[in-house]
């Protein structure tokens, strides 16, 4: 699941956190950017009309039993000075907890939804699905712990000996200081547990494998969540 939300703070350092690095790119021809269009007005969040369709005594509130049966669960998260009702004000800074809580699975849906139906996009999807199906290894079409775990280490230790490949100089096993580059030379010490001075194959592990911190903006880089490891962009 860290994979696929790509919000692990060490691995965003691990994975972009070096200059020496180039990953060669795959077989896929890169696509030009499109510009994200804004949504179409009417799949935009329209309170005024919200509040005509439901404010049935036209009181200018929404109360719990006015709110459509499917969203009066929030009723209280979006209720901010609780008094037992709803302001525009309050539905326009809490109507997000209106849509449904995203999963991060709702990825594929997502890649199937966003598809431009050109020639990469079964391409991108099948990708998807042969991942997944890597995983798993007895054919039974599940992917049980064992098989989750198994190809987690699979996709760390690939990124273990890619870092290794390009930082390690003197190919002695370890990345000493002066090796480092990037915010991998920044976060050095911490990365370094034994504080030895230099990162060992298992320090390099631990830190992609540490969860992120809970507070502070996510990092803005989404690691690839195939072997290869994304490339480093970071300069």
């Amino acid at each position: 699941m860290r994979i696929l939300l790509g919000s692990l703070g060490m691995l965003a350092v691990l994975a972009v956190g070096f200059t020496a690095a180039q990953e060669p790119q795959g077989p896929s021809p890169p696509v030009p950017p499109k510009a994200s269009p804004a949504p179409p007005k009417a799949l935009q969040f329209d309170i005024d009309r919200f509040f005509r369709d439901f404010d049935r005594n036209r009181d200018g509130f929404l109360s719990r039993e006015e709110l459509p049966e499917a969203y009066r669960g929030a009723f209280e998260r979006m209720d901010a000075n609780r008094d037992g009702k709803l302001s525009r004000s309050e539905l326009a800074n809490g109507y997000a907890f209106l849509q449904p809580r995203r999963r991060p699975s709702d990825y594929v849906y997502m890649l199937i939804e966003m598809s431009d139906l050109d020639d990469n996009s079964p391409v991108e999807v099948q990708r998807a699905y042969d991942i997944l199906r890597s995983l798993d290894k007895n054919r039974d079409g599940k992917i049980d712990p064992e098989e989750l775990k198994t190809g987690r280490d699979s996709i760390v230790n690939h990124r273990v000996d890619y870092l290794f490949n390009q930082l390690d100089a003197d190919k002695d096993g370890r990345i000493s200081r002066e090796e480092a580059r990037g915010q991998i030379r920044e976060n050095f010490a911490e990365i370094d547990r034994n504080r030895d001075g230099s990162l060992s194959r298992e320090e390099m592990r631990q830190a992609i494998l540490e969860k992120p911190a809970l507070q502070g903006p996510a990092p803005s880089v989404s690691p690839r969540g195939t072997p290869p490891p994304a490339r480093p962009t970071d300069r």
